[in-house]
């Protein structure tokens, strides 16, 4: 794992405002968002169950896929160009975890 990408889902997971070059976790009331190149792509809701919801906002890149690989209960793997998510299709929409 990369050290951005190990910094930013630790202030993800600690709901800490953080910022650093392609990566930004903003704080927002009700939910903390990760931001990849300005895209939103995960939330954690301030509800009880925390909820964990993700999404690849279009792009199939190594970098997003291991940006949210970073994330806990998530693995994204990619086999003949098609992602899959804990080991079901997935085609990158928002989706809770």
């Amino acid at each position: 794992m990369r050290l951005i990408t190990k910094k930013s889902v630790e202030a993800f997971n600690n709901v800490k405002a953080f910022k650093k070059a392609n990566m930004e976790v903003e704080v927002l009331p009700n939910v903390t968002i990760l931001k990849l190149h300005g895209n939103s792509i995960a939330f954690r809701y301030n509800d009880p169950k925390r909820t964990l919801s993700i999404t690849n906002c279009g792009w199939k890149s190594n970098t997003t896929k291991e940006r949210l690989n970073g994330l806990s209960g998530v693995n994204i793997r990619q086999k003949q160009g098609k992602w899959f998510l804990n080991g079901k299709e997935w085609d990158g929409n928002l989706i809770d975890v």
